[in-house]
């Protein structure tokens, strides 16, 4: 079955094609798709179904999107759905790294680092038919950056569950712990049936 993914991230369609394996995911870019959103929701739910409507306007064909972002209780919720455009530098975008070594300079000196990753999932298969799935893991921000495997703040993550920074883990190893990887589990349980009636 063929799924366009709501994403430009090839990090995520990545991570989301070994999750849900069995679907060959397609995103906008493969097929020469203009697809840029403008993310005006309050919630990861809401910027799930923008990015999901948006696609399925134009593709009319089952569309998975995706919404995701760390919250650090210290932040007040911060970077949350922000947490892809955290910080700029000369009026661009920071890389990865140049957001996750920001967050790591305004939590110098704070003791509570408790956080957690949120993924918002929006899948629709028709103008009426459509699912949405959140999920969290929990976890804290680490003193320093560790690990090469993940992407976005997987270096500075400490997965409760796991023991482990995020990027310490290999990618099937941290599906099982991650936000994504488990609304991803739910999400194939309903994609599944849906190909199977």
């Amino acid at each position: 079955m063929k799924l366009y993914f709501a994403s430009g991230n090839d990090h995520k369609r990545k991570e989301m094609s070994r999750l849900l394996g069995g679907y060959e995911l397609v995103i906008p870019k493969d097929e020469g798709i203009d697809f840029d959103p403008e993310e005006t929701g309050t919630s990861y739910i809401e910027n799930a179904v923008i990015k999901a409507e948006a696609l399925y306007s134009i593709v009319h064909a089952p569309v998975l999107a995706d919404d995701s972002g760390l919250s650090v209780d210290a932040l007040g919720g911060g970077p949350g759905i922000h947490s892809a455009r955290y910080g700029e530098e000369n009026g661009k975008k920071l890389s990865d790294e140049g957001r996750y070594r920001l967050l790591l300079r305004n939590m110098e000196g704070i003791e509570n680092r408790k956080a957690h990753f949120v993924s918002a999932l929006c899948l629709i298969l028709s103008p009426d038919r459509r699912y949405i799935i959140q999920e969290t893991c929990d976890g804290s921000i680490a003193l320093a950056p560790s690990g090469t495997s993940g992407f976005g703040y997987d270096p500075v993550f400490f997965i409760d569950e796991a023991g482990m920074i995020s990027a310490e883990l290999p990618g099937g190893e941290k599906d099982r712990y991650s936000h994504r990887g488990k609304a991803a589990r739910l999400m194939k349980m309903l994609l599944d049936k849906e190909v199977g009636r």
